[in-house]
């Protein structure tokens, strides 16, 4: 474990996005526990993706995710909402 503090990258994503999100946070080594979900206003599918990083590869994780969005002429669809915390504690068992 390096000495950098860890954060919990927690990213909502539509459910056409979750597999092409999800193949590339695993092919860099990325562990991720995916979440179903729904919300918005039509409750439509997502999928809730919780991804452990050391804080140095964030802004990894959130270009991966930009990054394999697919493109809609809606503007009004979010392809993602992303949170960053900070995480005290981290522990496998």
């Amino acid at each position: 474990m390096s000495s950098n503090k860890m954060k919990m990258v927690i990213a909502i994503v539509r459910d056409l996005d979750e597999d092409e999100i999800l193949k590339a946070l695993l092919e860099e080594e990325f562990r991720v526990t995916r979440i179903a979900s729904s919300g918005g206003f039509f409750r439509r599918g997502n999928a809730t993706l919780m991804i452990g990083v050391d804080e140095l590869k964030v802004d990894q994780v959130i270009q991966i995710i930009r990054e394999r969005c697919a493109p809609t002429l809606d503007l009004a669809v979010k392809h993602a909402t992303v949170f960053v915390l900070d995480i005290d504690r981290f522990e496998q068992v």
